[in-house]
């Protein structure tokens, strides 16, 4: 299945197996997963969420500072 991650800087299409994970996706992008949200939809998804058919998924860079 293609899976798209697209947001702040990051524009991929990679191929997976049906029921792998969005962190998955994430760390074959070379993106560590706590520092991004994922959404589809406008839904946040859990990093263990499974995908399971083609899907265009959004990035959201997390920062933090004070």
């Amino acid at each position: 299945m293609k899976v798209a991650l697209k947001g702040h800087g990051h524009d991929h299409v990679i191929e997976l197996d049906a029921g792998s994970t969005v962190k998955q996706a994430l760390v074959i992008i070379g993106i560590h997963p706590s520092t991004v949200i994922v959404s589809h939809e406008d839904v946040v998804l859990p990093h263990t969420t499974k995908l399971n058919a083609d899907v265009s998924l959004d990035l959201t860079i997390v920062s933090s500072g004070g």
